[in-house]
């Protein structure tokens, strides 16, 4: 999961995409960039941590150009490092830079192409990497000294040829242009907009509508499975499907948790969606358990919010606001270590007593991952003076590995993986669990777009949906995706003080 965005203007550019990546970062809290093209030349910066303090004005006076793009980085497989920021940059064939959102699950075949075949070096573990390397390998292949659209949208179709897995994308060409394009199964979301100015159109793509909203822009629409949007550096806009073959699944769990609540994504409203799960989660408790004793409904700040008003006032409970977050804490689920995790949970969340005493509490999240933070938080609500505390899960048991971008580890490190939902209930110390229902959770979405008839919800039912997920290549990525890996990779970080050296 990481947030990506790319913008070709009539004026500057710097501040807008700044701006855009502030409104995405929630989506990656490690490390971002910016690069601009401006007269032929291309100028970035890269940083650990958030946005915000990782550009200072002086960063922001050099980033000059009409045109450029963004990233804000999340790890998955890979590590926390300056060496893995992207943007990503090679300078052949005529300088092109690229920021992706998703995980090749063939990365490591194409490296070993890329070197032999195409006589390409892969500096990083990113898989980003390899796939501009192929981008910029089969736009190298046409021999062309300037390219235009048309050789743009072939090198995307190539792209697609070879790479598999989920991927949303946008690459600048140096003095041509931007290219944003969308894996042949829409897995990953990537939107575009546009607006007038006085010297013309100009446009914006964004892996969510909330940045185009926020700049200004008129959101388009999605761009497609397998197909690419072309943006020159005059402001002229083509588009064109560039797979033989494509298909829509997009990931269910930005609806879950990823997205923020106030994008649409293929059509979804992100909030509506929400509340729908809610809805439905209310009529299974209504089913199985109609003689509840629940006095008060309250969230897990923040995205659970949606869910939980709606499933409150289908049960006519009470709603209330249990717990107050503290903003300047990274979203825990990112977090390098268990260790942090537990740490961070009571410095990220704070009780108000008088909400749990004496009550029996229904909490409500968006999902139970590794169980960590829903485990703390029950106990705190315990300390709070709560007399019983159930739990209710927005979305059905995760039990699989994502392998298409999202950080959900080895799936030994999933409590629900091999567990019943009454050990999952026992585990985390709730006095009942309640989950969603898969075919709930897809009718939550789907509502919002009948037109979709098939989401990728890979981390509940592990079915895949590129077909090519071998049990193999899930005991490679657990070795690569483990807390004690990813601890060894980051030198040892599980403190907070190392953290704030990592991410801020």
């Amino acid at each position: 999961m990481c947030g990506i965005i790319g913008i070709v203007a009539g004026a500057s550019v710097n501040q807008s995409l700044y701006d855009g990546l502030n409104v995405l970062q929630h989506r990656g809290q490690d490390a971002a960039g910016i690069v601009t093209c401006h007269e032929g030349r291309l100028h970035m910066h890269k940083c650990s941590g958030l946005v915000r303090d990782g550009f200072q004005t002086h960063h922001m006076l050099e980033l000059v150009g009409h045109m450029g793009i963004g990233h804000v980085r999340y790890p998955t497989a890979g590590c926390a490092s300056m060496a893995e920021a992207q943007p990503f940059y090679v300078n052949s064939p005529y300088g092109i830079c690229l920021a992706h959102n998703g995980n090749l699950t063939n990365a490591e075949a194409l490296k070993r192409e890329l070197f032999r075949d195409d006589l390409r070096h892969v500096n990083t573990d990113s898989d980003s990497e390899v796939l501009l390397n192929v981008f910029a390998h089969e736009l190298q292949r046409l021999g062309k000294l300037k390219v235009d659209a048309a050789d743009v949208f072939h090198a995307v179709s190539q792209v697609h040829r070879r790479c598999q897995g989920a991927y949303a994308a946008v690459a600048m060409i140096t003095g041509i242009g931007i290219v944003g394009f969308r894996d042949p199964r829409g897995i990953r979301p990537i939107v575009f907009g546009s607006r007038m100015s006085a010297g013309g159109p100009e446009y914006a793509i964004a892996s969510e509508s909330v940045a185009i909203d926020t700049l200004g822009y008129k959101l388009v629409r999605d761009i497609e499975p397998g197909e690419a949007v072309f943006i020159g550096a005059d402001g002229t806009l083509e588009t064109r499907q560039c797979a033989e073959h494509w298909s829509h699944a997009p990931c269910i769990f930005e609806y879950v948790y990823l997205a923020r609540p106030d994008s649409i994504i293929d059509g979804i409203s992100v909030h509506k969606a929400r509340m729908r799960m809610g809805e439905t989660l209310a009529k299974k408790i209504l089913s199985t358990w109609p003689g509840h004793d629940i006095d008060v409904v309250i969230p897990i700040p923040d995205t659970s919010r949606s869910a939980a008003l709606q499933l409150a006032y289908e049960l006519g409970l009470k709603y209330r606001e249990g717990f107050i977050k503290n903003r300047y804490i990274p979203r825990t689920f990112i977090m390098p270590g268990q260790a942090l995790r537990r740490k961070s949970v009571r410095q990220k969340l704070n009780a108000i007593d008088l909400e749990f005493r004496g009550r029996n509490v229904l909490l409500v999240d968006d999902s139970i991952v590794r169980g960590t933070t829903c485990k703390q938080i029950i106990q705190m609500a315990r300390e709070a003076g709560a007399k019983k505390v159930y739990f209710a899960s927005a979305a059905p048991p995760v039990r699989y590995a994502n392998v298409y971008g999202i950080d959900m580890p080895s799936a030994e490190e999933l409590i629900a993986h091999d567990r019943s939902e009454e050990d999952v209930g026992k585990m985390i110390g709730a006095d009942r669990l309640i989950y969603q229902n898969i075919d709930d959770l897809i009718d939550a979405a789907r509502r919002g777009n009948p037109d979709i008839t098939v989401f990728d919800s890979s981390c509940f039912t592990g079915r895949y949906v590129t077909g090519d997920v071998s049990q193999d290549y899930l005991e490679r990525i657990a070795a690569l995706r483990s807390d004690d890996a990813k601890l060894d990779r980051s030198g040892g970080i599980d403190t907070l003080t190392d953290l704030n050296a990592v991410v801020g």
